[in-house]
């Protein structure tokens, strides 16, 4: 009983903290939370936001970047995404998996990203085997579209969920980074199976 109240009282806790700090989502403050512990975001990073929508954590990596800073922020969804408001964004309407959108994204910031982030979740069933399996094969989308849009010894933040393939993920993460690490902000709820991954030194081929 008291587990669920607690559950129940740390969402809204976010999500009045959210409303009041103007964040368009109650996540952002996952990943606010991962950069003050891993130090991930950087003023002159190119930074690519999969799955943004509505924006909550783009809008971190644009305070990150500030006034001085000479990152980007590419933001892609299938969703329209509300602009931010800042020079470095620029705002994707389309699917991430499609060469299209990762040609476009390339163009975009004139090279690769320095991160990719993805805090993006499939639409569950509630079926728990076969939301399992989606999870896990959105999660793989993202890391194989590091290939093509991730820089060498560049970083992927994503969220990731806990079940029957998360090993198998977590398998082919180490295949493609030097180091992997998961964790669980304050800020998600104890109670959920998502846990955050924090891969680093993207070993892409030399060309």
């Amino acid at each position: 009983m008291m587990s669920r109240w607690k559950a129940k009282h740390d969402k809204e806790h976010y999500y009045k903290l959210a409303k009041k700090q103007n964040y368009r989502s109650r996540a952002s403050y996952k990943l606010k939370q991962l950069d003050k512990k891993y130090g991930l975001l950087k003023p002159d990073y190119n930074v690519v936001d999969l799955g943004a929508a509505p924006g909550g954590w783009s809008q971190v990596v644009a305070e990150v970047i500030g006034e001085e800073g000479t990152g980007q922020i590419i933001s892609v969804d299938l969703e329209y995404i509300k602009p931010i408001d800042h020079e470095a964004y620029t705002g994707v309407k389309g699917d991430f998996t499609t060469e299209e959108i990762q040609n476009t994204i390339v163009e975009l910031i004139d090279g690769k990203a320095d991160v990719i982030l993805s805090d993006a979740s499939p639409k569950l069933t509630g079926i728990k085997d076969i939301d399992n399996f989606k999870s896990y094969d959105l999660a793989l989308a993202v890391l194989n579209i590091s290939g093509n849009i991730l820089k060498r010894d560049g970083n992927l933040i994503m969220k990731a969920f806990q079940g029957e393939a998360y090993q198998d993920l977590m398998k082919e993460l180490k295949k493609k980074f030097r180091t992997v690490k998961t964790t669980k902000p304050n800020s998600s709820r104890k109670r959920s199976s998502e846990m955050y991954v924090i891969a680093r030194g993207f070993k892409a081929s030399k060309r």
